[in-house]
């Protein structure tokens, strides 16, 4: 095909924020003046075009104009400069569900869905089951939609959408909805239009299902485009400016208490170049150091090292009781390193606590909660959870195919 299946060229998109507003006609008369209100512009001067076939993602932080460029593309939105120019047939999986009547039964709703989507009745009539089928709503579909669950509404959207069969699929944020079972239907059905050669744009803060999905990546940020390429130095370049804006965070989570009989005085974390840090990438070793002073002498006092996610959850703890050689007795400034090989957490934040006590755990000396912050990245972000699990994948009988 000539030409790209999207072409964006110099899109801006402004919105009023209006600090007052004039609720009667009375009120505007007298003040002899419309509302006070800003501009925002939540997409400024973005151009980009996506090939035929291509699989795009659209990664940025909230409020950086993801959702406001896919409603552009479908023309829910009108650019207030720029123009933007769509090849072939589009269906969009935005907010799935919000056109349904509640008071129409789910396969009235089907119909009257399907043809907003542009499809005829003898062809909803010939997909009318399979639509059902995939949605799982079989024993529901004549019953009012109001009395569906928000997971069922969204399954039954997302089903009609993907069956209109378009040759533009526009994705905002639904990679995840439904049960895990609906999510595996779900993904296929996205891999099925790739392989069918069908172009994909995709909106969503789930980088490893980006990776997974697109070969190119858009980062918005604050209505600008800061990158275009490919996904996995796009996701990199992102993932390192996240981190940099929650920098500020730290101190807002740190507690302390103990009796005082001992003082934590610097807690840091090494890379392997012996540096401070608080950057990482997945199974890097890292050196955990702490400095403390007694205010007494103390016999047998145990430092405890704790690693966390932002929730609180304990993902790993030790303490020196683990050492060759455990702690007797502490009377002066001393310095505890604890070496970790390689630390097996995958992308994210996370937090480390230290602690001294006493021989039995029970008197706490000294605690230092959420002390630092450590944040940890993966360069290939396919898989998920919190630590990496060593793992070997090996398929016979296929063939690579190209995205």
């Amino acid at each position: 095909m000539a030409g790209p299946a999207i072409s964006v060229q110099h899109v801006s998109k402004n919105f009023r924020l209006y600090h007052e507003r004039n609720r009667y006609i009375k009120a505007a008369l007298l003040r002899g003046r419309r509302a006070r209100y800003e501009e925002f512009w939540a997409l400024d001067d973005v151009s980009f075009d996506v090939p035929h076939g291509a699989t795009v993602g659209i990664i940025g932080s909230n409020g950086s104009g993801k959702s406001t460029m896919l409603k552009c593309l479908t023309g829910i939105y009108r650019p207030d400069r720029g123009s933007i120019a769509v090849d072939g047939s589009v269906a969009a999986l935005l907010e799935l569900g919000a056109g349904f009547h509640p008071e129409l039964s789910g396969r009235e709703n089907v119909f009257l869905n399907a043809a907003i989507l542009g499809m005829s009745r003898a062809e909803v009539n010939r997909n009318f089951d399979s639509i059902v089928e995939f949605a799982g709503l079989e024993r529901f579909i004549d019953t009012p939609v109001k009395n569906f669950s928000s997971g069922m509404t969204v399954r039954l959207g997302f089903s009609i959408a993907t069956h209109v069969e378009p040759e533009i699929l526009l994705i905002d944020e639904v990679l995840t909805v439904g049960d895990q079972a609906f999510q595996r239907k779900s993904s296929e059905k996205i891999e099925q239009f790739r392989r069918d050669g069908r172009t994909i744009v995709v909106v969503s803060h789930a980088l490893s299902a980006i990776l997974q999905l697109c070969r190119e990546v858009i980062w918005l940020e604050k209505g600008t485009m800061r990158s275009y390429g490919p996904a996995a130095d796009v996701v990199a370049e992102y993932t390192g400016q996240s981190y940099e804006q929650h920098s500020s965070e730290d101190a807002d989570h740190k507690q302390r208490w103990g009796t005082g009989a001992a003082i934590f005085t610097s807690v840091r974390i090494l890379d392997r170049a012996g540096e401070r840090t608080d950057r990482i990438g997945t199974n890097e070793p890292v050196t955990i150091e702490c400095d403390v002073i007694p205010q007494e002498r103390l016999d047998a006092p145990v430092v405890r090292v704790v690693l966390s996610d932002l929730a609180g959850t304990v993902l790993w703890a030790s303490s020196s009781l683990a050492a060759e050689r455990p702690i007797a007795r502490m009377s002066e400034a001393t310095t505890i390193s604890v070496d970790v090989p390689s630390l097996p957490l995958l992308e994210g934040s996370y937090f480390l606590s230290v602690a001294i006590t006493d021989a039995t755990g029970t008197t706490e000396f000294d605690h230092c909660r959420n002390w630092c912050r450590l944040d940890v990245r993966q360069t290939r972000l396919f898989d998920e959870g919190v630590v990496a699990v060593p793992a070997t994948w090996r398929i016979a009988g296929s063939t690579s195919r190209s995205a």
